[in-house]
């Protein structure tokens, strides 16, 4: 048979989970210690998350007698469940309506995600079955009120709600049609949005993962942000944000994924909306210790924010842009250093360019790197390129003392 439910004194308050460490604070309310601690420090919250009364010291005091018996309750539902696993699938699959009619009455939802979620888990069957009989509706259903509830009182507890069911919709294939339909509907999206706000770094994979197969169902030619009813340009933002704190790669890999995908699909306003909440600035920041794949992203979208006017007078603004830019050529890879030309050509040869663009492009070497790229290079655009920015602009670079004689001779034979 498959492991009881336990009892609701060892479940966390705040994230109703079965408590690990529990800890007590000094209302005499007992919590799990990452999720207290998370709550305090994380948050910045000062009060009991159970009585909402405001705590007039931190001190956490284990709570040694709880722990064993949790520990004993473990060690006896254990042994009664050896051969949980299995039925576990079998019996999720057989019951699967009545799982899903319960699922949004049961007070353990954290617990019945999971469960629920490992039922389903490599079993393409019970995935679809699972589609099938309104799970993904049922998802959002969950989700929205759990965001509704977390939003109106700051219930810690409803957020983790939100993510485990963010983690269940992540969880599925999401490759046809129908499903793709269900989840772009806005009790799917908004938390969905939601979570890349504000969860955690896992609740924010899964996040930008749904994204990323929605994005695949779709299509390269379907813009799937055109027909949603939230705000894409709150994603954008939240996305630049998960760039901007670097405090994962793995969540700034996939962030910068994400933002290829929508700058792909939505072109003009929304691009000099991606501008306006930051987006050259982050790119640009981002470049200097990037890796070669996060730096290759990273100029692709440069270019493509380059390719506005807006992203244009944000690049030229950015005292370090060109620099940064420059320095990516004959360095990061063979790609990069073409990216790095269109979008240099974009700022300085696709309309009139400030003069502290070049400036900025010969006193970080950038001219002297388009000179090495017309000798090595093999992308005759990029060639082309480089040839235009140097014949258009040599003769304002020439006038600067400290051109080099060698390359001064160079753009004369390119004239």
């Amino acid at each position: 048979m498959a492991m009881e439910e336990p009892p609701q004194l060892f479940l966390c308050p705040i994230s109703m989970e079965l408590m690990e460490d529990p800890v007590t604070v000094s209302t005499g309310v007992t919590y799990d210690r990452r999720s207290i601690e998370r709550w305090f420090f994380k948050y910045g919250k000062t009060t009991c998350p159970a009585t909402m009364q405001r705590l007039s010291s931190f001190d956490l005091t284990p709570n040694h007698t709880l722990k064993s018996v949790i520990s004993s309750w473990l060690e006896r539902a254990s042994s009664s469940s050896s051969s949980s696993t299995p039925l576990c699938k079998k019996l999720g699959r057989e019951r699967l309506p009545s799982v899903l009619a319960g699922i949004e009455d049961t007070p353990f939802k954290v617990t019945a995600l999971k469960n629920l979620k490992s039922c389903m888990e490599g079993d393409v069957a019970a995935q679809e079955d699972f589609v099938a009989c309104g799970g993904i509706q049922v998802l959002g259903r969950v989700m929205t009120q759990a965001l509704a509830e977390s939003s109106a009182g700051g219930d810690f507890s409803a957020f983790r709600t939100c993510e485990e069911a963010g983690s269940v919709l992540a969880a599925l294939p999401l490759s046809d049609g129908t499903s793709v339909e269900l989840v772009l509907k806005p009790e799917c999206m908004r938390p969905v949005v939601a979570l890349v706000q504000r969860g955690s770094a896992e609740a924010r994979l899964h996040a930008m993962s749904i994204i990323a197969k929605i994005s695949r169902a779709s299509g390269p030619g379907c813009d799937w942000t055109a027909g949603v009813d939230v705000d894409v340009d709150d994603l954008v933002k939240s996305l630049l944000e998960v760039l901007s704190d670097g405090t994962s790669p793995k969540l700034s890999s996939r962030a910068l994924d994400v933002l290829l995908d929508v700058t792909a699909r939505a072109r003009g306003t929304r691009r000099a909306k991606a501008v306006q909440v930051g987006a050259v600035c982050v790119l640009v920041d981002l470049l200097p210790d990037a890796d070669r794949r996060v730096a290759e992203r990273a100029l692709l979208l440069l270019k493509r924010l380059c390719k506005c006017p807006e992203g244009r007078l944000a690049f030229a603004e950015h005292a370090l842009a060109v620099s940064a830019v420059a320095r990516t050529m004959l360095r990061v890879s063979g790609l990069a250093s073409r990216l790095a030309v269109s979008v240099l050509w974009l700022v300085a040869c696709a309309v009139a360019p400030a003069e502290g663009v070049l400036d900025d492009m010969l006193m970080s070497g950038g001219v002297a790197k388009l000179l090495a790229l017309m000798q090595v290079e093999s992308s005759a655009s990029t060639k082309d390129k480089a040839a235009r920015l140097l014949r258009v602009h040599g003769a304002f670079w020439r006038q600067y003392p400290c051109f080099p004689t060698d390359l001064r001779d160079y753009l004369k034979f390119l004239n």
